[in-house]
């Protein structure tokens, strides 16, 4: 067979959010810090602001955080992101559920060359920290997606430009999470500061664009789900309502109580209604005051969809790789555009290296016809607009790549936070449990069981839900046990969480100690196997259970911990030593954590 040609498929960024000087700015900061210039909490909020978070247990490292708007980047970019985690970081990188890209065990004083480098290709990590507008996200399926009045993305865009460098958000109480997407199966919206859906209304025979809004909802240690504003917010007012959410939340959120800071606590302890009547009242004065200066300006130019110039055998046949068929089902979504196809990459646990960062760029130009690619929502990245006949091509660019595991759309593909490998507040390697976990089912199959394929296994390290575990169909935050004076891993499950449609937050069941967590998860879906109905999945059952009114022999969480018991009882030390190692670890399981930086 002779081999695949294709003409590259570049194009230049249009956004520009990089700015060079603050690298100079940074790189003079930490000179005047390392001198005795600049104290120290002065210096966590200027390094939190400009993207640069604390690593765990030393002050001499950071972790570097790209914002990546609306999950959107370009192949040059990744490019770029290769060759500065290979100078400058571990030679890897690391995908968030918050469409950014990390880069962890950065010296201090190499972090301006990181910002130097992205500013190079219009990337910034300004502000991906902080107390001030996060990472502004749009689902990777928006203008993709079946089910989608319009394409979110424009306006998640423009959100992020408007809010970047504002001095309206530069000092907020707490973080702030706005959350675009497509539709309310593929999204997150009822779980952040400010959710939104696109929605279209007619009215007098003509279609008006606008917005279902929902506010105050979050995951933490304590999580809630939001609140929806009003039946329809039109375009015009999305700005006007989100300066007002804003406005509203840097004048009255708590700055004492760090803890208890976030929106979601000012929503819930204020009450809902008195909250939107807020709302409405700031949103008035915002309109009639600003309404000649400030504006939001989408652009709604979609990017050309140029499908690359392929020669693949003489014959024009092409062979079909083996495993292909069941990539392809576990990792592929059909689009609305006729003929195309939405890919999933899956990584494990968020993790890529350098290496497989420059073929993804080659893989992007020569197999996506819009030439960009998305981050996903659960650590993963999105090729869009891959043809029908190139789907075979490309898995077979990314079996060369180490990149064509299966599951990315199924329960084998979970969530992991960074835990214990680098952040300061984690108790747990969620990180590696994540990975043991997807080979583990990978292995067995468990990314080609339909019954499993819409559940979800997300972990944290910590309560403070980097890991989303309050949203899983079965999750996990870390935590720690104790036989006498041993110690070992432990973890809280919850079950029945989803955030798709009527979000839900997962109901606590048990607790886990960490070389069980894989058994536990095997029991559970054994139990479903004997108990479930004939259209049941996995998902429907546990729903049912966690909410107490399934009818088979487990109707509730408590026969689900009934069942559990004999697998969680911990061992003696000389019996099972490894019991008494977290997942990654040598060395003997305690609870040390550093200084929280989510709140600086």
């Amino acid at each position: 067979m002779q081999e695949v040609i294709s003409r590259p498929n570049s194009r230049e960024p249009r956004e520009k959010w990089g700015v060079h000087e603050e690298a100079d700015n940074f790189a003079k900061t930490v000179r005047l810090y390392r001198q005795g210039k600049y104290d120290q909490d002065s210096f966590r909020r200027f390094r939190l602001q400009h993207g640069a978070y604390g690593t765990r247990m030393t002050s001499d490292y950071a972790m570097v955080r790209i914002k990546i708007p609306a999950g959107v980047i370009y192949p040059q970019q990744l490019e770029t992101v290769s060759r500065l985690s290979e100078q400058f970081s571990i030679g890897s990188a690391h995908f968030s559920t918050r469409e950014s890209i990390q880069l962890h065990w950065v010296v201090l004083e190499d972090v301006s060359e990181i910002f130097r480098g992205l500013a190079s290709v219009g990337l910034t990590s300004r502000e991906a920290c902080g107390n001030t507008v996060r990472n502004v996200m749009c689902s990777p399926l928006a203008g993709v997606c079946k089910s989608e009045e319009f394409d979110a993305t424009p306006y998640a865009v423009a959100v992020a430009k408007f809010f970047l460098r504002n001095p309206l958000c530069q000092s907020l109480p707490r973080k702030f999470k706005f959350t675009f997407t497509c539709c309310e199966d593929h999204g997150m919206a009822r779980i952040a500061d400010v959710g939104l859906v696109p929605k279209i209304r007619h009215i007098d025979g003509e279609l008006q664009r606008g917005f279902t809004i929902f506010l105050g909802g979050g995951l933490g240690n304590k999580s809630f789900v939001g609140h929806q504003l009003e039946e329809f917010t039109p375009e015009d007012d999305l700005l006007y309502t989100s300066i007002a959410v804003l406005r509203i939340f840097d004048r009255l959120g708590d700055r004492k109580n760090l803890a208890r800071n976030r929106m979601r606590y000012l929503v819930n302890e204020m009450g809902w209604e008195k909250f939107q009547k807020l709302v409405f009242m700031e949103r008035a004065v915002v309109r009639a005051t600003q309404s000649v200066v400030t504006k939001l300006k989408p652009d709604l130019v979609p990017l050309d969809i140029k499908r690359p110039i392929r020669i693949s055998s003489e014959d024009g046949s092409q062979a079909v790789p083996d495993r292909y068929a069941q990539w392809k089902s576990t990792n592929t979504i059909p689009q609305k555009q006729d003929g195309y196809h939405t890919v999933f990459v899956t990584l494990e646990s968020g993790d890529i290296t350098a290496g497989q960062l420059n073929s993804l760029s080659w893989l992007i130009r020569d197999y996506s016809s819009e030439g960009v690619a998305r981050i996903g929502f659960a650590q993963n990245v999105a090729l869009r607009f891959v043809h029908e006949d190139d789907l075979a091509g490309l898995y077979s660019g990314l079996l060369d790549s180490g990149l064509a595991k299966s599951g990315a759309l199924t329960m084998a593909a979970p969530i992991g936070c960074s835990g214990t490998t680098s952040c300061n507040l984690a108790l747990t390697n969620s990180h590696r449990l994540s990975k043991e976990i997807q080979r583990r089912f990978l292995e067995m199959g468990y990314d080609q069981d339909a019954d499993l394929a819409d559940s979800t296994i997300k972990i944290s390290g910590c309560p403070n839900s980097c890991g989303q575990h309050g949203i899983a169909t079965i999750g996990f935050y870390g935590g720690g046990g104790r036989v006498g004076k041993d110690m070992y891993a432990n973890y809280q499950m919850s079950l029945g969480g989803r955030a798709d449609g009527q979000a839900m937050l997962g109901k606590f069941c048990t607790r886990v100690p960490a070389k069980r967590v894989l058994p536990a998860i095997q029991k559970i879906i054994e139990l479903f196997k004997v108990n479930k109905k004939p259209d049941d999945t996995l998902k429907s059952w546990i729903h049912r259970v966690a909410a107490g009114v399934d009818d088979s022999a487990i109707t509730s969480v408590k026969d689900l911990q009934n069942e559990l018991k004999p697998l969680l009882a911990p061992p003696a030390k000389e019996e099972d030593p490894d019991f008494y190692l977290d997942y990654g670890s040598d060395t003997s399981y305690h609870t040390k954590t550093g200084k929280g930086e989510c709140a600086a």
